[in-house]
């Protein structure tokens, strides 16, 4: 009986996981990868390679800057990785998912979009977003320790929303900072045991992103997207986006709709992946796959020396 073989995913982190100094080794390290900072330099038409490496911080997280930073390292990592050939290489994966931001990562791994192409709607995703949390304050909370439905009733309560499902007893709810305050409070009395304020600009992937759908809507109409040559596992719906049409509408839909990565995890795992790697600054979804299933085998390659020690799975 010959066995099946391993399937693998890859996934891609979103905004919250870059540093500063991210990509400096890669860069120095190699070719293939120096040649993604300096393509995006050119693309965005600013030193984004400089701002990686040497920051500063509180310009690095601006979300018009952090997001196509993060996607910019993300595929100098990727370049790199395929320049490994012989016997360090990875396996093809069966499915690409990212988290939020990290779908657009995911878009240009699976060949729907080209290099630039990606790396500018990036930077308009974070334009456009920070715009309409000009326009609509607000704010986003992680909620740890408490279950959905309870902090669904909280969110009932308060005029929150819940905008990451991101593993079991890992929330996080968006809204108006008021709204938030309350919600937050309000979660603590119900059993949450510990609640963190997330370093964003606006009350992301609820209905207050409105203005950032109707601004990327009309980017997108002027974008060619080819169809996925990998299943995408949408942040939306947890199931594969397979043509172009449905690329675009979850571009769409993600700004406004909750992020259903433990939902997208589970299911990978149910379709066969017992190895996920994660690709990208930080360690942030490996530890969410982790809580998620504890049998599945999880590589994280976010630099340098990662990269060269990479087997064959």
């Amino acid at each position: 009986m010959v066995a099946e073989p391993m399937k693998v995913a890859y996934i891609f982190p979103g905004q919250g996981a870059q540093w500063v100094g991210m990509g400096r080794d890669i860069y120095g390290s190699f070719d293939s990868a120096r040649a993604v900072f300096k393509q995006a330099d050119d693309a965005l038409g600013f030193p984004m390679s400089q701002l990686c490496f040497d920051g500063p911080d509180d310009e690095l997280r601006q979300t018009i800057n952090v997001q196509p930073a993060i996607v910019t390292f993300t595929l100098a990592l990727l370049s790199a990785i395929h320049d490994i050939k012989g016997d360090n290489s990875l396996l093809a994966p069966a499915f690409v998912a990212g988290h939020s931001l990290g779908e657009y990562t995911a878009l240009a791994a699976a060949d729907v979009l080209d290099l630039d192409t990606t790396i500018c709607l990036a930077r308009e995703r974070g334009r456009l977003m920070h715009q309409a949390g000009l326009k609509e304050p607000g704010g986003m909370v992680a909620v740890i320790g408490l279950d959905e439905p309870l902090l669904a009733e909280v969110c009932a309560q308060t005029g929150v929303l819940i905008a990451n499902i991101n593993c079991p007893g890992q929330l996080v709810i968006s809204g108006t900072k008021d709204r938030l305050a309350k919600a937050t409070e309000l979660a603590k009395t119900r059993g949450a045991y510990r609640t963190i304020p997330l370093q964003v600009s606006g009350a992301f992937h609820t209905p207050l992103m409105q203005p950032a759908v109707d601004g990327l809507t009309e980017v997108i109409a002027n974008i060619s997207f080819a169809e996925p040559l990998i299943p995408i596992i949408a942040n939306t719906t947890a199931r594969p986006i397979n043509n172009a049409e449905l690329v675009k509408e979850e571009l769409l839909k993600q700004l406004c709709h909750s992020v259903q990565w433990q939902s997208t995890i589970e299911y990978m795992i149910d379709n066969g992946v017992s190895t996920f790697i994660e690709i990208g600054p930080g360690r942030v979804l490996s530890g969410l796959v982790k809580r998620i299933n504890k049998n599945v085998k999880i590589i994280n390659i976010g630099d340098a020396e990662a990269i060269k020690n990479i087997k064959t799975i």
